[in-house]
């Protein structure tokens, strides 16, 4: 069902010291668009007190839906969740940080507009506009993971990894019902899956900043995203993308209107 014009998912692990200014900084953008828009948080099961703080912050002007996994499953599980979850008529997914600064989300809802079933942020298309940079480990890293999904999967993107994409509402159900990655190597995968279903993506410059509190470790996290992009092949080949979605919603996911009172 679509109830919004825009569904805003924001994925969460211990981000009791950024939620709340991602919150007020996410619904002042949206009161200053005059969007109909929800924002979805995904807590994963975080050990700090987040989910708490979402529970709180109600009442400010705009939907906030926190729904809750079953424990720690990893950032693609949970924006995977929070889209299944989502009720507006586009779905934009962000990072907790905002290193895509939410104002850049009509960039995305613009490309949609114009016709594209998928928009995705990039950073390298405009690298100028990275007003924060990368250490020089990660920057290396990041490039070469890149071309992996090149070569393994056929992605001619300059930036699958970029925590900032948006979707029309089916075109989301469609891909993420069929998603298998659960951990930080699932955007390869649903681009991979959006290409095979035969949907239009497009690329967009937009501005981005590192943060040092970053979760991601550049060589384990890395060496485990290089893995996940032969099992999307090997997904692939064995034909486990090819049925259609079976359900909507993931069945183990808890969802909680914010300020419910439950701890």
């Amino acid at each position: 069902m679509t109830n919004f014009d825009y569904s805003i998912v924001i994925p969460a692990y211990n981000e009791s010291a950024r939620i709340l200014p991602t919150l007020d900084r996410v619904t002042a953008y949206i009161q200053q668009q005059g969007w109909a828009a929800e924002i979805v948080v995904v807590d994963d099961g975080s050990r700090d007190n987040t989910a708490e703080l979402v529970r709180g912050y109600a009442g400010r002007g705009t939907t906030i839906r926190l729904v809750e996994n079953p424990g720690n499953r990893g950032k693609g599980y949970s924006v995977r969740n929070g889209v299944l979850h989502a009720r507006g008529a586009v779905v934009l997914f962000s990072d907790a940080d905002l290193s895509s600064p939410i104002e850049e989300a009509s960039k995305l809802f613009d490309s949609i507009r114009r016709g594209s079933d998928i928009a995705i942020g990039s950073r390298w298309i405009k690298a100028e506009m990275q007003t924060t940079r990368q250490p020089i480990l990660r920057q290396i890293m990041g490039r070469v993971f890149n071309l992996v999904p090149r070569f393994v999967l056929g992605l001619n993107f300059k930036d699958t990894q970029c925590g900032f994409k948006a979707f029309k509402q089916q075109v989301a159900r469609d891909i993420f019902g069929r998603q298998t990655i659960q951990r930080w190597g699932f955007d390869p995968e649903i681009l991979f899956l959006a290409r095979q279903l035969g949907y239009t993506t497009e690329e967009v410059p937009v501005a981005w900043a590192h943060d040092e509190r970053s979760k991601i470790n550049p060589v384990c996290d890395g060496m485990s995203m290089l893995l996940d992009m032969f099992k999307i092949r090997w997904n692939s080949i064995a034909g486990k993308y090819d049925s259609a979605p079976q359900a909507t919603f993931s069945p183990a996911a808890e969802e909680v209107p914010a300020g419910h009172p439950r701890a």
